[in-house]
């Protein structure tokens, strides 16, 4: 039986395989040593998790109702029963920032995918078709981005209105024009690769190339600007709301509670503070991850 089991594992030696708990024990010490170099990544996925269960299951962290008012409960400070305290008219401000997440993250999804498809569209024209229309759309997209974005998207919502879904609208036109020019960008190097010059050499039309070809090809270097471009959104969205663009009383949003407590910033700062340290956080988070994807991305 001994000589057996020296035979087993000389042979294991020799085909230089290792035993399936071998195996296992790898990769654990891998993915351990994976966590330690990454760990700072872990922690960026985690909060962007957290915000986002704010966002679809509010009340499964808190069970106050962020519009209820209580006049004797006004200007409670951080505790137990209040974590972040309570406002101007006796609100939970923690229930106030849970439920603020919602518009947040609404608004900032709609911005980056309308920023996505008017900028993929734009550029992918810009791109396919060159001579002079891709100069005519490129000095407009010059244009655009020579004006300073946030002006650009407050002269957007003053048209359109105030309101979440409009500072939305506003913020996707506006970063509409960087997707573009990465866009074209993208378009140009596919266009002049062997698989559509196929395809343009067997008579298919250019919208079915684009819409089969190119664009999907384009789309996947622009992972990182989306991402990066949600936690772009998610503060100027709450910097539009802050002006009082954005959402309206008595809807919680987190610009909207910072300029709600502003008022109040030395007797009550909790008001401004905890709002102000989630978008912060949750901005940090999302640039963190676009920078974790775009490294990523290049050194393949």
């Amino acid at each position: 039986m001994t000589a057996i089991a020296d035979t087993t594992g000389l042979v294991d030696a020799r085909s230089g395989q290792s035993a399936p708990g071998n195996d296992g024990k790898s990769r654990v010490v891998s993915g351990l040593v994976w966590l330690s170099r990454h760990w700072s990544l872990v922690l960026a996925v985690a909060i962007v998790a957290i915000i986002l269960l704010w966002a679809i299951v509010p009340n499964l962290f808190t069970s106050q109702d962020p519009l209820t008012i209580v006049p004797t409960a006004k200007f409670l400070r951080p505790s137990s029963e209040h974590w972040f305290g309570t406002d101007q008219l006796g609100r939970d401000e923690y229930a106030r920032i849970i439920y603020g997440a919602r518009p947040s993250l609404i608004g900032s999804a709609l911005a980056v995918a309308i920023g996505v498809v008017v900028g993929s569209l734009i550029g992918a024209v810009s791109g396919w078709f060159g001579r002079w229309v891709d100069a005519l759309i490129m000095r407009g997209i010059d244009v655009v981005l020579s004006i300073p974005g946030f002006l650009f998207a407050i002269v957007i919502v003053v048209v359109l209105g105030f309101g979440v879904i409009q500072a939305a609208v506003a913020v996707g036109l506006t970063s509409s024009a960087t997707f573009a020019r990465l866009i074209r960008g993208e378009v140009l190097k596919a266009k002049a690769s062997n698989y559509v010059e196929a395809a343009v050499t067997s008579g298919t039309s250019s919208l079915a190339i684009l819409r089969r070809h190119v664009l999907p090809n384009s789309i996947a270097p622009t992972v990182s600007l989306i991402t990066l471009q949600f936690g772009v959104a998610i503060m100027w969205i709450a910097s539009l709301s802050f002006l009082g663009l954005g959402a309206q009383p008595p809807q919680p949003e987190w610009g909207r509670l910072v300029t709600d407590g502003r008022n109040y910033i030395a007797s009550a700062s909790w008001l401004t503070l905890w709002p102000a340290v989630v978008i912060i956080v949750a901005v940090l988070a999302t640039n963190h991850i676009s920078h974790f994807i775009s490294k990523r991305s290049s050194s393949r």
